[in-house]
């Protein structure tokens, strides 16, 4: 079907509200909130998507490990329930990790936006809860050996049906863990960030049409995608391989872990390879997502531009079922985050918050480019995933004597 082309006013104007709609819901989320996780951390995600999954817009800043993380669940969502099967005034509420594997405190909550009585999209957030049950609040139960022990699993609950709250639901998540003011207070919140979004879109839809609006949609797609393609032309062709390990468990016979990436660049394609790392490990730091190489692929291409799909869709990822990465329910994720780090000594995050893996993707690329000066402008950009720039002076990772800028020990 031919969509009506925008002209270029609208185009820009949907180019820019789609992510300012995502920042006005992490806006809404940041300042309702009631744990220091999502407030000060600022651990949490907010976006739209489409009705297939497809990314639309993310909120910038925050923690980088969201990144292109929401679309596997919406698409379980609209398989379980059918495209018909949502209706305005429905939240969802997930965080099971036999779709999008991460620890069980990463609560998503989601919502259907409707425009002229269809289904146009979807408002997502995920955010850190202080306790889900399980062992432990805070971080989740670091060392539970299966998703039972770690904590209240929700798989694809309709919380509110057709705008009706299911009190039973609703009193099962809460007689389960242990701060119920604090982690259903960020439920209520999330739901705000959620309708919020379900408002400016069908605003701005009645506004320029449907048609309009997805064909600008795709516009912005193709041309986001164009971008990456051109960051990664300029780089030379070739295979660049990089491995690292980071320590062991007594669950696994304290057998190292291992990351290792290939990253084959093929004029403006580029694929990043990661059937090499070690297999699903009995200690609790599987996970189920690509985040750590969409991160990659967007510190070096795009750091500054709004993330949408269109940003990776040039990128192949080869991954297998089973590895540690892309671990299989039930292996333990409890300490999902590490899968993002290079190496064990690497916990701490930077400044920005981006996990070095980011850094490590790119590191790769720039031994062995003579386009280094690009590549190191990329790299640092991308820490922040499009947040502006800090002002304030950097601290705590890197060494220095007074008066003069800190150099990075890593």
């Amino acid at each position: 079907m031919t969509r009506p082309a925008p002209d270029i006013v609208t185009l820009e104007v949907i180019r820019n509200v789609l992510p300012a709609i995502a920042n006005e819901m992490s806006y809404v989320l940041q300042r309702t909130s009631y744990n220091m996780m999502i407030y000060e951390v600022r651990d949490y995600c907010c976006g739209l998507l489409d009705v297939t999954g497809r990314l639309l817009s993310q909120n910038t800043g925050g923690v980088s490990h969201f990144v292109a993380d929401l679309g596997v669940v919406i698409r379980d969502g609209v398989s379980r329930f059918g495209v018909d099967g949502f209706r305005p005034g429905d939240v969802m509420i997930t965080n099971h990790q036999r779709v999008a594997g991460q620890h069980l405190n990463n609560i998503m909550i989601y919502s259907p936006c409707f425009a002229g009585g269809e289904l146009f999209g979807f408002a997502a957030t995920r955010a850190h809860w202080i306790d889900v049950g399980g062992l432990s609040t805070g971080f989740s139960a670091g060392n539970a050996a299966d998703p039972w022990l770690e904590g209240l699993q929700l798989d694809q609950i309709k919380l509110w049906d057709a705008g009706r709250l299911d009190e039973t639901a609703w009193r099962i998540i809460k007689d389960n863990i242990r701060y119920p003011e604090s982690s259903m207070g960020d439920l209520k919140s999330q739901v705000a960030a959620c309708r919020l979004a379900e408002k400016r879109v069908e605003e701005i839809v009645v506004r320029y049409g449907r048609e309009v609006v997805e064909a600008a949609i795709e516009r912005v797609f193709d041309q986001s995608e164009a971008r990456c393609r051109a960051a990664v032309e300029r780089l030379p062709d070739g295979v660049y391989d990089a491995e690292s390990l980071f320590g062991g468990h007594p669950l696994d016979n304290n057998e190292p872990v291992l990351i290792k990436v290939r990253v084959t660049i093929a004029g403006s394609d580029m694929t990043i390879d990661l059937t090499q790392c070690s297999s699903e490990r009995r200690q609790p730091i599987n996970a189920r997502t690509l985040a750590a190489p969409l991160i990659a692929y967007k510190a070096i291409t795009m750091p500054s531009d709004p993330v949408n799909e269109g940003a990776f869709r040039a990128l192949r990822v080869e991954i297998q079922e089973g590895n540690y990465m892309m671990a299989r329910f039930p292996a333990p994720m409890a300490s999902w985050g590490r899968t993002l780090r290079s190496r064990a000594d690497s916990a701490r995050q930077d400044s920005r918050g981006a996990p070095r893996c980011a850094r490590r993707h790119g590191r790769v690329l720039w031994r062995g480019s003579r386009h280094r000066s690009a590549l190191r402008h990329a790299e640092h950009r991308g820490r922040g995933m499009g947040r502006p720039p800090l002002r304030r002076r950097r601290v705590g990772v890197g060494v220095g004597v007074p008066g003069r800028r800190a150099q990075r020990a890593d």
